[in-house]
This record gives structure tokens, sequence and C-alpha cells, in this order.
């Protein structure tokens, strides 16, 4: 996975400034636009670092990652109880009838939870940290209801033992 520095260098400083204008417009308005896509892969890769360095700080239990957490973990749970949290397969998450699931679930969330539909990093196995056979893109939603039932549910509490926090790359300017 390539580090947000290198893809910010790549695109340059104009071409982060034009995509991060646009973020927030509805994806269906583009086609395959490179410098948007590097400014995705920045964006979600800088919040899968902030949110590693979380959990490898504090205590996960205690965690609070949006206004809407008890809504979302409930649901969650309603819908998906027998998901084992702790590690995940691709297939789990992605496969036809996951992704009908999926969709539903997430898209219940819209004009509730911001920026719901997000592409976020999720880490497949809740022991390890984000690597390339690590991590899986997932909107944002299905993110919050990974983690938060991986954090109520102990699955992150080994990682602040095994993992420091990791100082940030500097911004490019």
């Amino acid at each position: 996975m390539a580090l947000p520095d290198e893809i910010a260098q790549a695109i340059g400083i104009q071409g982060l400034g034009n995509a991060a204008s646009v973020l927030s417009r509805p994806a269906d308005e583009f086609g395959n636009d490179a410098s948007l896509e590097a400014a995705w892969a920045v964006k979600a890769s800088e919040h899968a670092d902030v949110y590693f360095n979380i959990i490898c700080s504090v205590d996960p239990k205690l965690l609070r990652l949006t206004p809407h957490d008890d809504e979302i973990y409930k649901r969650f749970r309603e819908q998906f109880p027998e998901l084992p949290v702790q590690k995940l397969t691709t297939d789990q998450i992605k496969n036809e009838e996951a992704k009908k699931e999926w969709r539903a679930f997430c898209n219940s969330f819209e004009g509730k939870v911001e920026d719901f539909s997000f592409a976020t990093l999720l880490r497949l196995d809740s022991g390890d940290e984000y690597s390339q056979d690590n991590t899986e893109v997932v909107p944002r939603v299905q993110f919050y209801a990974v983690e938060l039932a991986r954090n109520r549910e102990g699955h992150n509490d080994s990682v602040k033992l095994k993992f420091k926090p990791q100082p940030r790359a500097k911004a490019v300017g």
C-alpha cells in the first residue's frame, strides 16, 4: 500500500487541492479520475493511521467513534449476530450475498452517520496491523460496525500490547 505522502507527491499540491475540493460530491458524478482516487487513498490511509494509533494508545472499550455508536452496534449484532469480527475474510464481507446485506445495513445510516459511505480501510484480523494482506476497503459505517464490535467485545485489546503508536507522516507542503 502506498504511503499518503508518496501519493500526495505523485499528484502534487494542486492535484490534491483539486481532488479534495470535490470529495464531498456524489461518487456517481465522477469517472475514473486518478487524482481523485489518489486523494481518496490518502484520506483513507490517514484515517487508518489515526485509528490504529488510537487503539494502540487507549483502552478500545472506552472509545466512541460516532454519536451513534450504540445504534450502529445494536443493529450490526441484530443483522450479523454470528459474524466473527475478530478475524474476517474478504469473502465474508464481500461475497454477493454479503454485499447485499451490507449495502442495506450501510444505507440505513444515510443522512444519520456523517460520511457513512466513504471508502475506509478495515483490518481483516483484529490482532494485526494494517498491511496489504490484512486490509480491505469498506464503507465507513461498515468499518464503524466491525470496529465497535471489536472494541466492545475485547478483540482489539491485544493491539495495545503488541504495537506502539507511530508518529504520523508529515504533511506534504
